[in-house]
């Protein structure tokens, strides 16, 4: 996607295609007519330097980015509060699944989206047309605009 010639839009979604919140968020991307570097983290991780930018610049800590549904996170005792930072990392390095999805890097940021909605705070162009979650929620109305 193009803003103009002179002016790319450079999108990036980390996604778990067997997310529902993740193929709502990357539904929306597409729906604002933007078509993201999409990133499978599960199969293609990030680096932990880049993992620890993506923390950074979404304004999280590692704690706040883990995933606990469907993680073996309190089978290898992350829960416990005096973990540091540095090793909460080295698990989510270690089991990518740790990672809580989708993360969206756009030029406006890098946001967790969940909810799914929470993609459009990011988004340099506007929704293109209606859109409803799979769920059936309405998020956006067919002008464009987001349904509160």
């Amino acid at each position: 996607m193009l803003l103009s010639e002179d002016h790319p839009v450079d999108v990036v979604i980390y996604h778990n295609p067997e997310c529902g919140t993740s193929r709502n968020t990357l539904a929306m991307i597409r729906n604002a007519g933007i078509e993201p570097h999409i990133v499978e983290y599960l199969k293609t991780p990030p680096a932990r330097s880049l993992l620890l930018q993506l923390i950074v610049r979404a304004g999280l800590t590692p704690r706040q980015l883990l995933r606990e549904k469907g993680t073996p996170l309190a089978d290898l005792g992350l829960e416990d509060p005096s973990l540091s930072d540095g090793q909460l990392v080295d698990a989510m390095m270690a089991h990518p699944i740790l990672i809580n999805r989708p993360l969206v890097v756009t030029p406006l940021g890098v946001k967790l989206c969940r909810p799914s909605e929470a993609v459009l705070d990011i988004l340099p162009t506007p929704q293109g047309g209606a859109f409803t979650k799979e769920d059936g929620e309405r998020v956006i109305d067919a002008q464009g605009h987001r349904v509160i």
